[in-house]
């Protein structure tokens, strides 16, 4: 239970804070406080401080303006070091990351009392490798002996061996930590991929630059840190690793994830399969007959050289195989719609023919056994760092085992995708969405082979839940039509963790009105929806006010952009033209500047999108924002709803559309002063059954629809 002084702790922390800040209590994040801080209380314990029941996963959906950060902070840090637990604070974005650690946190303990430390953690991918960026510097050619991607073949550039020199310069001034995040101008992200490194390519605590290491740097100061804030996939690449790789062990970690929403969608990435058939026999091609004079280069030691000759008949083997295989891959996508927006076959229930099955089996065999030579490489030569092998220089010794990671990561990849392909028996109650898209790229053709489970829960439940000592997952769009069913089975959660609501604090029935208005028409006719929302916008949108438009076709929105008036159109801002920060900052100036100015954007602008008071005061929804019925993975999973019985459109497909569309309506009000309107321009939401569930998960709005 949550004992006295910890309760007191906790409520005097948030008093300060409030006096401090001049704010009044607020009611929902006063709920929210004590739903956090009473799961987390409520734990059972061993002996050794170690959870031992299923209590431990508290859920809140929190409205906008609740204050959530202040709220599951107050609450669980105070009661991780009362039950000596770290706390790892996840969000879906690096923007939202670095708010919580520049201002929240800072915010919070200034004013609020509490001795926390904490630190920013991110992964290797967002520091420079200064193995890389030396031998990029110090070599005519590039860094690697075989190129891995063919891109690589081209060369440094000049302006790029400019900004590697810049890079150098201010490292060693201390003008800047290696953090691509933290420098002064966007890099392209080819750039950036030739300087930094994975977990595969780094040579750790054996690298002749680890006492300089920008990544190095900022994980040990993560021991020092009470609460680590990250982000959601390093925590997932984190678990992928064992857990405990880079961030805290689970088992004595509180998470909490904000945003969390997107939690189940971020895991899909991480536990799919996939690889580029022709790429990858143009990677394997690339080192044909180099092996034993590579392996020759770096040891005379006679283990490492018994390994060239099977390495060079392996590589031939698996690039034989795909390369007699090819015409199967290209017959079998023959008829795939080039026109569609992305031109992909699609298995159904996940379930390849026979015969890639077949292929699928002898090519996760083949790539097993090259994984299985290159995982030899790799130990012999961890060996002979660590033995500072006399005979050959430390960096050619780094060069070489970076070069060796790398290909062992994408060996292991195809070899995950093809033991996938392999067995493809349908399994109810562990489906996967299988498909082949068709690339193009420069003037070249490829195949894209993916696989993934259609739901993150089983391996949420495996490497998350049952593993961590608790976790705080929050959002303000958690619901689906007023229920967490939809959350449950896609992330994974227990039936018997807690689940809450807490109300936003803003007034919805007096400060903002819901409208359809009489002459919108029903979306599911596209030209006759396109032809009214040319004409309804001019005539709903105010000219000196700041509004945005929401569209779900970005074809719909340039069609209506291009038709509409002149004078009308100077006004508008479009996604696509700008990027989005250069484009909100265009409508600021204008609004600012008395002007007026109309957002077009498409999902993205949906979310994340701040515009409080006067920006905007008028938010348009084009049509209700059900999922493109292309995507494979919702195909999928509505076909596995459809087999057990279940309705897939009342299920999945409405569902889905009610958080979207609490998303897009989330960007009218922002702060409790604001007052605007929000217009929906699909007759379908007043005049279908559905209609009415859809209306119902949306905040109290005031208004008549008719």
């Amino acid at each position: 239970m949550l004992d006295a002084a910890t309760k007191k702790n906790i409520q005097q922390a948030y008093s300060k804070f409030l006096e401090a800040k001049e704010l009044k209590p607020r009611y929902g994040q006063k709920l929210m406080i004590a739903d956090v801080a009473r799961t987390l209380a409520n734990i059972e314990l061993d002996e050794n401080k170690q959870r031992k029941s299923n209590n431990h996963l508290c859920v809140i959906e929190a409205g906008t303006g609740t204050g959530k950060t202040v709220a599951y902070l107050l609450a669980s840090l105070p009661l991780a070091k009362a039950l000596e637990k770290r706390v790892v604070l996840a969000t879906a974005t690096i923007a939202l990351q670095e708010q919580i650690v520049n201002k929240d946190l800072p915010d919070l303990l200034r004013f609020s009392g509490l001795d926390i430390q904490f630190r920013l953690a991110k992964g290797r991918g967002r520091y420079i490798c200064l193995a890389k960026l030396d031998k990029l510097l110090t070599s005519e050619s590039d860094t690697q002996f075989i190129p891995l991607y063919e891109d690589e073949q081209s060369g440094v550039s000049a302006s790029e061996s400019k900004l590697y020199g810049s890079m150098l310069d201010k490292l060693s001034q201390n003008h800047w930590d290696g953090d691509r995040d933290n420098w002064q101008d966007e890099i392209e992200p080819a750039t950036w991929q030739r300087v930094t490194t994975d977990h595969r390519q780094c040579t750790g605590r054996k690298c002749s630059f680890i006492r300089s290491c920008s990544f190095f740097k900022a994980r040990e100061s993560l021991d020092e840190a009470d609460c680590v804030v990250a982000n959601h996939d390093l925590v997932l690449a984190d678990l992928a690793l064992g857990g405990g790789a880079i961030l805290p062990a689970p088992e004595d970690t509180i998470y909490i994830f904000d945003e969390g929403h997107h939690l189940p969608d971020k895991a899909l990435n991480h536990f799919s399969a996939h690889t580029r058939y022709r790429s990858t026999i143009r990677w394997l091609g690339q080192s044909e007959g180099q092996w034993p004079s590579i392996i020759e280069s770096v040891s005379d030691a006679s283990y490492l050289l018994q390994l060239a000759a099977p390495m060079e008949s392996t590589l031939k083997h698996v690039r034989a195989l795909l390369e007699q295989n090819l015409h199967y891959i290209q017959a079998i996508t023959e008829d795939i719609d080039r026109e569609q927006h992305t031109p992909r076959l699609r298995f159904p229930q996940g379930v390849v023919p026979q015969d890639l099955e077949n292929i699928a089996e002898e090519l996760n065999d083949a790539f097993g056994e090259l994984v299985n030579l290159l995982d030899k490489l790799s130990k012999e030569l961890t060996i002979l760092l660590d033995d500072d092998y006399p005979s050959v220089p430390r960096v050619d010794l780094e060069t070489f085992s970076t070069l060796i990671g790398a290909w062992l990561s994408r060996a292991e990849s195809n070899m995950h995708l093809w033991a996938s392909y392999a067995n493809t028996a349908f399994n109810a109650d562990f489906p996967f969405a299988r498909w082949i898209t068709l690339i193009s790229l420069n003037e070249l053709s490829d195949f894209e082979l993916v696989s993934s489970p259609i739901l993150a829960s089983r391996a949420l439940e495996k490497d998350l839940w049952s593993r961590c000592f608790a976790s705080v997952v929050t959002s303000a769009t958690l619901t689906a039509l007023n229920s967490f069913d939809r959350f449950k089975y896609r992330a994974g959660t227990y039936d018997e963790s807690h689940y809450a609501v807490v109300p936003s604090p803003f007034n919805y029935q007096e400060n903002a009105l819901l409208l359809v208005p009489e002459q919108a028409v029903e979306a599911n006719n596209a030209i006759a929806h396109t032809d009214n929302l040319i004409e309804l916008l001019p005539k709903i949108i105010e000219q000196d006010k700041g509004s945005l438009v929401l569209f779900s076709s970005r074809k719909q929105m340039q069609d209506v952009y291009e038709e509409l008036p002149g004078d009308f159109r100077r006004r508008i801002l479009i996604q696509g033209m700008e990027s989005k920060q250069v484009l909100v900052q265009k409508h600021k100036g204008r609004i600012d500047n008395d002007e007026g100015s109309i957002l077009f954007g498409l999902a993205s602008f949906s979310e994340g999108i701040d515009l409080p008071g006067e920006y905007c005061t008028h938010v348009v929804i084009a049509k209700i924002p059900f999922s493109v019925p292309d995507d494979p993975i919702e195909a999928a999973l509505a076909e596995w709803i459809e087999a057990k019985g279940g309705n897939a459109f009342m299920q999945i497909t409405v569902p889905d559309a009610a958080i979207k569309l609490v998303q897009a309506c989330g960007r009218l009000l922002r702060t409790e002063s604001d007052k605007g309107k929000v217009s929906i321009l699909d007759r379908r939401i007043v005049s279908k059954r559905y209609g009415r569930a859809l209306l119902d998960s949306l905040p109290p709005f005031g208004g008549e629809l008719r």
